[in-house]
């Protein structure tokens, strides 16, 4: 009899074990569903967040896409001038060869006289031809380059770095905050980033030349380092290209270097936010010089 009670005893204890084992193995499993639950609602709410950034940044690049046809447009209409210039130019070569030919009085060096005039005014429509053509391409490169630009510097304060076309050269300006502390010529870490950005779009197109131009307001400074704005206009963008060749290995021939101090400022430096707006450094990018300079030469096989 007491053998059986024993066992009876041992049954139920070992039953009450099971079942409170059996309870904080559920336990253990609910808390997990409850923590995977708040999970999935955080990474929700963070993809909510970034589903919101990137329609922001999808409009604010088709604002900008459509300035920059706008820009398009208008060197459309520069080359249709011009190609209505050339249309000119041929009726009247027309007239002129219906003229000699109709002028059997003309004397032989009068008609010598003529047919060098024609052959000028020939010069002149292939110059035109040629000049359009160059247009059209630079104002294709130049939309290119631009969106590349914007696209790559998306992330970037748009009140410290502005990229847009004037009069037919791109022009990047970098605020004076973004690059160097007040009064000096000296590049922060932040801004190396930036500036590698725009490195490699310049080292995708290597036949473009680079102008770097230093500004500054019209506060003066003089100092153990700086002698006055005008150094430190070109300080700051002998900096820059410096970093641009021994850090991003842009090719040092591209690049030139100047100061304009505070001689020309954007803004009012009346107000402490014109003064910010005129303390900045331009990489003003532009078309090969001497390429440049040889197509505005009418060519001689011509």
């Amino acid at each position: 009899m007491k053998k059986i009670l024993f066992i009876l005893t041992m049954a139920i204890m070992f039953s009450s074990c099971v079942s409170k084992k059996l309870l904080v193995e559920k336990q253990s499993q609910y808390d997990q569903a409850i923590t995977g639950k708040k999970n999935c609602e955080l990474k929700n709410q963070e993809l909510s967040n970034d589903i919101k950034k990137l329609n922001d940044t999808n409009r604010k690049l088709e604002k900008e896409l459509t300035a920059c046809e706008s820009n398009l447009n208008n060197e459309r209409n520069q080359i249709s001038i011009l190609e209505q210039q050339l249309e000119y130019f041929k009726t009247n070569n027309t007239n002129l060869l219906e003229l000699l030919t109709d002028l059997s009085v003309v004397n032989k060096a009068g008609a010598e006289n003529v047919k060098k005039s024609l052959d000028a005014i020939n010069e002149q429509n292939n110059y035109i031809k040629d000049l359009t053509s160059s247009l059209r391409k630079r104002d294709s490169l130049n939309l290119a380059l631009v969106v590349n630009l914007k696209k790559s510097l998306i992330d970037v304060n748009d009140e410290d770095v502005k990229v847009e076309i004037k009069k037919g050269v791109i022009y990047i300006s970098l605020s004076d905050k973004l690059l160097y502390k007040s009064g000096s010529a000296e590049i922060n870490s932040k801004a190396e980033v930036v500036l590698g950005k725009i490195a490699r779009i310049l080292n995708e197109h290597k036949d473009l030349e680079i102008l770097i131009e230093g500004h500054t307001d019209n506060v003066p400074i003089n100092t153990d380092c700086i002698t006055d704005n005008w150094d430190l206009s070109v300080k700051r963008a002998t900096t820059v290209v410096r970093l641009l060749q021994n850090k991003f290995q842009i090719s040092p021939e591209r690049m030139t270097a100047g100061g304009r101090s505070q001689f020309i400022p954007k803004s009012d430096n009346t107000t402490s936010e014109g003064k910010s707006s005129n303390r900045r450094t331009e990489i003003i990018i532009l078309p090969n010089l001497e390429q440049f300079f040889q197509m505005l030469e009418p060519s001689s096989s011509k």
